[in-house]
């Protein structure tokens, strides 16, 4: 399975049967969007740099809680707020365990908190965590860490953070390195994510935004 970023919380899973993308994001952000291929979409919540479904029409669009399977891709949507307060200040946020070619991928979307024991459970045994890392409506670099921790997956590929031209107000991806530790890594084009054979360490993955 391939990983491709294109900014913002927009990734492209790519399968050998299946395509999927992750919260399509809408002109005016300072991003460029695309006419995307997919053949299923999913939405964390509602926003235009999140829920631009126009950009990928023809696909099946996944958005909410619940257990979907979709052109041999399955998908659990588990409930989760915006926010640190149980939705009081920015409602409601769907994190998204994709599971295609034996690869898990959890999407957190702009998940606003520390993840309870219900979340952890749909959470277990996922390779790959896409994490918002750059505050402003989600988690802060601190508690993006944190949340690492609590999930340790294979990969941990960061999201959601400030990017030359974005006209969202978030903090820079140095942060959330910093509190992750160890070196800095180099951005690379894509993830390739094969089926885990055993033991790993989590490794931080920065991916260059395709355009």
């Amino acid at each position: 399975m391939d990983l491709t970023w294109f900014g913002q919380s927009c990734f492209r899973l790519r399968g050998r049967t299946a395509a999927v993308l992750t919260d399509p994001f809408a002109a005016g952000m300072g991003l460029r969007p695309s006419r995307w291929e997919a053949d299923l979409v999913t939405v964390s919540h509602h926003h235009p740099a999140h829920d631009n479904l126009e950009a990928v029409r023809g696909a099946v669009v996944i958005d909410g809680p619940g257990e979907y399977e979709v052109a041999g891709v399955s998908v659990s949507g588990v409930h989760s707020f915006h926010d640190s307060v149980g939705g009081a200040e920015r409602g409601h946020n769907t994190i998204y365990v994709i599971e295609l070619d034996d690869v898990r991928v959890c999407h957190l979307g702009d998940l606003g908190h520390l993840l309870d024991d219900r979340a952890l459970e749909a959470l277990e045994g996922v390779d790959a965590l896409l994490v918002p890392a750059g505050g402003g409506s989600a988690l802060d670099a601190t508690r993006a860490a944190e949340v690492v921790r609590q999930v340790e997956p294979r990969y941990v590929i960061p999201m959601h953070f400030a990017l030359p031209g974005l006209t969202l107000p978030l903090d820079p991806l140095d942060r959330f390195l910093k509190e992750m530790g160890g070196t800095i890594p180099e951005p690379q084009a894509k993830l390739a994510i094969q089926a885990s054979s055993g033991d790993y360490e989590t490794r931080v993955v920065v991916l260059e935004v395709r355009t």
